[in-house]
């Protein structure tokens, strides 16, 4: 044996000595050890494919590119607040850890944030839930129901304490201050708004149920002020867009500003740009509704003195031709006189005069009455409209002993003793004047 033979002999003795044997599990635990070390944190990017969700709330499914699949899932699926769905197809942008499973000798990808490829989650959230509800019929225009020309009773969902709110108030105090305002204060964006809002139009709906059929809302506005799609997302949710469909009332939409359109916009009866639009859209200008008035009266006026002018005229006219007829008698001659004479003992023109005169007096007097009943129901009418608006005036409440109290520092109107302060200053609107108070005690009587 040679020096090289016997070292290369000596040198395979020296590692069948060293070599080590694994068994499945120590090889398995070793390669678990290196991939979830080494990829604790990690980026993936990948087509959905074989979709799978559990019902111990796990969403399980395949992320495969050109080359190769992984398996992934996403554990607590319900508890991610993931705005949009995943579905077969889509591509997503996934961070997660790897994780190796020992009894399959598997591994797969521990999705905790998902993002779709190419377009923002709550963009395609919006698409998705758009298609989905536009497909149930939704948004189709025959759902759409013509708002009251002048409710006397207005229903608003939305912050009690944003713009939004005191933008209604102030445009429909400067339109008709008359009208009546039943506010829902709810939250509008964050954690719960969606619920807040639900509860809200449905609370609405309820409490109009419990009055009278002349005393219940009769259209609801529903919004909030402007902001980032993020702040209005509330009013892009499922619940919130059924919840305005299924309402009784009628829906106005008064989310952002004009160029913000979400889902309860393309669900509601009408969408208004912003909220002081809204105040607009639901009731006209005092002023507006009187001229209207004004100009029917003067209308119906000018009609009954057109009709009395046309009878008098056609009168006229007949009497003339009478005459005329009577002039051209006499004028014929002796001998054809006493043929007329004859004719005219049958026929009596005379007669045939006042019987055509006691005619048209009849219908002259008949036009008359009838448009001065006209006259005199369309100003019942008016009448009544007027009384309903001062019946509606908080003055007429005032008067029976009642006040409203108003924050000096913001004018908002105070409902709770608990949303005061001690030095805070106060003034309360009575039927006659106002009175400016500073608070020294809160009692609340709760």
């Amino acid at each position: 044996m040679s020096q090289n033979q016997g070292e290369l002999f000596s040198d395979s003795l020296d590692v069948k000595k060293q070599r080590r044997i694994y068994t499945v599990s120590q090889i398995t635990q070793d390669i678990k050890v290196i991939l979830e070390n080494q990829f604790a944190e990690v980026w993936i990017e990948g087509e959905v494919l074989n979709l799978r969700p559990s019902n111990s709330r796990h969403l399980y499914f395949t992320l495969k590119d050109q080359g190769a699949t992984l398996p992934a899932a996403i554990f607590n699926y319900t508890d991610k607040d993931i705005k949009f769905k995943i579905e077969n197809g889509l591509k997503l942008i996934c961070l997660g850890k790897i994780d190796v499973y020992p009894p399959h000798g598997c591994y797969k990808l521990v999705v905790e944030k998902v993002e779709p490829k190419g377009i923002g989650s709550l963009q395609l959230a919006l698409e998705q839930l758009k298609a989905k509800l536009e497909k149930e019929g939704l948004f189709a225009a025959e759902h759409k129901r013509p708002l009251p020309y002048l409710p006397s009773k207005i229903g608003v969902v939305t912050s009690s304490s944003g713009a939004a709110v005191k933008d209604i108030l102030k445009s429909l105090d400067r339109r008709f201050s008359d009208v009546n305002i039943v506010i829902r204060s709810v939250q509008v964006q964050g954690d719960g708004a969606k619920e807040d809002i639900t509860q809200g139009i449905q609370d609405l709906n309820a409490y109009s149920e419990t009055l009278a059929k002349n005393e219940r809302i009769e259209v609801m506005i529903v919004g909030r002020g402007g902001g980032s799609m993020e702040d209005l997302w509330a009013f892009n949710e499922e619940i919130v867009a059924r919840s305005i469909y299924n309402s009784k009332i009628p829906v106005i939409s008064a989310v952002g500003h004009e160029r913000d359109w979400t889902i309860a916009d393309l669900v509601a009866d009408v969408r208004a740009p912003t909220p002081s639009v809204a105040a607009e859209l639901v009731i006209p200008k005092k002023e507006d509704l009187k001229v209207k008035v004004d100009g029917l009266k003067s209308m119906l006026q000018g009609a009954y003195s057109d009709i009395a002018a046309n009878f008098q005229e056609e009168l006229k006219n007949l009497l003339h031709r009478l005459r005329l007829n009577a002039e051209h008698i006499f004028e014929l001659s002796s001998g054809e006189l006493d043929g007329l004479r004859k004719k005219l003992t049958l026929l009596n023109p005379v007669a045939l005069i006042e019987q055509h005169k006691t005619k048209l007096l009849d219908a002259a007097r008949q036009i008359f009455v009838r448009t001065e009943h006209l006259l005199k129901l369309k100003q019942a009418g008016f009448n009544t409209a007027i009384e309903k608006l001062s019946s509606l005036s908080p003055l007429n409440i005032l008067s029976r002993g009642y006040s409203i109290t108003f924050k000096v520092a913001d004018g908002a109107i105070v409902k709770e003793a608990t949303s005061l302060k001690v030095g805070e200053n106060i003034k309360t609107r009575l039927h006659k004047g106002e009175v400016i108070s500073n608070i020294t005690n809160i009692r609340d009587t709760q």
